[in-house]
């Protein structure tokens, strides 16, 4: 369930970019200004525990971030298939673990039409061969997902993007979900870039 994003003024503060793959998830961060988004971690898929959802909600209380933007994959044309009902539901299952953790920030599907390939361009004009494009391709996409966002917010002045409720927060919620925060964290599933530290 979703609705448009009330056009007040966005929040300010640290947020965080996510691009939903089956495989990995990449997940970028930004300045408190929303000046610039970086590469931050990638996370394993596990569509079956959701262990990397709940590491996610807790990385997310843990920054103190005040917003959260997930790519919503569209078509050149603006149609939405099966990636995009995966962003969509991976979506509401955080917007669910973060309410688990007693926390309210907002969860936003943006618009992330061709941020891969984008992403392995870069990688590629940086230098990095292709093989290692799979270690941070997934955190550069998510960085121009939140880049993006942040971009629109301060051309606009106001708030980008539709936020996203949890429709169910079953196996996400209350003590399951607290008690796994912290150790998911520092779990094995997480991997950092080098950039992706905050300044």
């Amino acid at each position: 369930m979703n609705e448009s994003a009330a056009p007040d003024a966005y929040p300010r503060g640290i947020k965080l970019g996510v691009d939903v793959g089956t495989v990995r998830v990449g997940v970028a961060v930004c300045d408190r200004d929303g000046i610039l988004a970086t590469p931050l971690k990638t996370l394993d898929r596990n569509a079956k525990k959701n262990t990397d959802v709940r590491v996610l909600a807790a990385l997310a209380t843990e920054l103190g971030a005040v917003q959260i933007f997930v790519g919503l994959p569209r078509t050149l044309k603006g149609e939405e298939h099966a990636s995009a009902r995966m962003a969509t539901d991976y979506a509401e299952l955080l917007a669910g673990a973060l309410a688990g953790l007693g926390s309210d920030i907002p969860v936003q599907l943006i618009d992330e039409r061709l941020s891969t390939v984008t992403a392995h361009r870069n990688l590629h004009e940086a230098g990095m061969s292709s093989r290692n494009h799979r270690k941070v391709v997934d955190q550069v996409a998510a960085a121009g997902i939140l880049q993006h966002a942040i971009d629109m917010q301060r051309a606009r002045g106001t708030d980008v993007g539709s936020r996203v409720f949890a429709v169910s927060q079953t196996g996400l919620s209350g003590d399951a979900a607290a008690g796994n925060a912290e150790q998911a964290v520092s779990g094995n599933n997480v991997q950092s870039s080098e950039n992706g530290r905050l300044q």
